[in-house]
């Protein structure tokens, strides 16, 4: 039986705190990491679009044009990594004035989202694309793969840097660490500065062939570089303290 004189801690000598003690102390400490990459992939969106008094001709001129489109994007192979399709619309425009439904014009549009991952291309289709019969391109959106060695990079070195953190603490008191007592992931994320309203983009050649002549020439692009952040929250035990 469990002498009534005893107190808590005595019943239970080895029971952890949740706190530190004079002979362990505890110290939390943040590691945190900030990594600049080069991109490893670029997104460009593509607008087709079509008008006419006729809505069958508009949409026979609508679906020539984005064929027109697909077979150019899709011509370069390996360097496409991605093609996806949005959004498409058909919409009649209807005579401002008037009591009666006229429709003055037909408006039709096809939106895709292209994704590469070579460089050396991307201005030359960028400006082939643009070139095409009322089509838009808007882009390039530079960014990272979800599971980039970047990521794991970053995390890495917030966990190296907490450690270092805590030991330099520690030997401030003239003490060591001990153990790791917890590690709390915060997330490591993908924030690519956004070019400021209006402003233009500047594109990289990488020392492709140079344009035939009386072809489109190729924009110079240069790839925006990526910022990856992560933060950890580390809790450690140390010795106890010469003070």
């Amino acid at each position: 039986m469990t002498d009534p004189t005893q107190t808590p801690a005595e019943t239970h000598p080895h029971t952890p705190l949740p706190y530190g003690t004079p002979d362990t102390p505890r110290l939390a400490v943040r590691g945190e990491a900030r990594l600049e990459v080069d991109p490893e992939i670029a997104r460009i969106a593509i607008t087709v679009t079509a008008r006419g008094t006729d809505r069958t001709t508009a949409l026979a001129d609508l679906t020539r044009r984005n064929e027109q489109a697909l077979t150019l994007i899709k011509s370069y192979g390996d360097t496409l990594e991605k093609l996806e399709t949005g959004t498409f619309s058909l919409t009649p425009q209807l005579t401002e004035k008037g009591r009666t439904e006229r429709i003055r014009a037909y408006h039709g549009r096809v939106t895709h989202t292209a994704t590469l991952n070579d460089f050396t291309t991307l201005g030359e289709l960028t400006t082939r694309l643009a070139d095409l019969e009322l089509t838009r391109v808007d882009g390039p959106w530079w960014a990272l793969r979800p599971h980039s060695p970047a990521h794991r990079d970053a995390r890495t070195q917030a966990v190296h840097e907490a450690v270092q953190r805590a030991r330099e603490y520690a030997e401030a008191l003239g003490a060591r660490l001990d153990a790791l007592v917890e590690i709390a992931d915060l997330g490591a994320e993908n924030t690519p500065m956004p070019a400021p309203p209006g402003a233009t983009r500047s594109f990289a050649g990488y020392g492709g062939a140079p344009a035939p002549a009386g072809a489109t020439p190729a924009l110079d692009l240069e790839p925006q570089r990526q910022t990856v952040h992560a933060h950890v929250n580390a809790r450690f035990t140390m010795t106890r303290p010469t003070l």
